[in-house]
């Protein structure tokens, strides 16, 4: 998943925004079974691999958005992510840009060029010289195990995903799945 702050707001850039995100993340993937398997908070977005044990990968990213929302706007002047008018369902605030990005990840190699990429990000965009270096990210908790800011789960499925793969296999039809595959 990857998700961006409105207006791409530079919020992350913070200690307390970031600390709020991460207490934000621990607390739902203990009320919504989870694994986190790579992370990285950005600037003003955040890279995250999870695999929520029923699957909804779109109802965990928007109950972490909207939960994760609600810190950012009592962190950051008040009027920062006020809206122009209310919104249809009464929202007077938005933190986050609307869009859903989400990339189903069925293999290895893929959880691997994902992780590589989300840990090479802070030394791409020039945070850090080196990806060990950087707080924000699971590096350290992916390869020293280190527990904070978030512990990563190594083993990454769950006892029933093979029938997950099996499901999205059939709705998506194997040309288009074994495609997405491909490197």
């Amino acid at each position: 998943m990857t998700g961006n702050l409105i207006n791409r707001a530079p919020i992350f850039i913070e200690d307390a925004a970031c600390l709020a995100f991460f207490k934000v993340c621990k607390k739902l993937k203990d009320e919504w079974p989870a694994k986190v398997i790579a992370y990285a908070l950005m600037r003003d977005h955040f890279h995250l691999i999870v695999n929520p044990r029923d699957g909804d990968i779109r109802g965990f990213n928007g109950a972490l958005k909207s939960l994760s929302a609600r810190e950012m706007i009592n962190l950051c002047a008040h009027n920062q992510f006020l809206r122009d008018r209310t919104d249809v369902d009464g929202s007077t605030h938005q933190v986050w840009q609307e869009s859903f990005k989400a990339q189903p990840l069925w293999s290895s190699w893929m959880i691997w060029q994902k992780i590589n990429y989300i840990h090479a990000n802070p030394v791409k965009a020039r945070l850090v010289n080196s990806a060990k270096d950087y707080r924000w990210s699971s590096f350290c908790a992916f390869y020293k195990d280190s527990q904070e800011p978030l512990p990563v789960d190594r083993d990454w499925w769950w006892p029933d995903d093979s029938k997950k793969l099996s499901m999205a296999v059939k709705k998506l039809g194997w040309r288009t799945y074994h495609r997405r595959d491909k490197p």
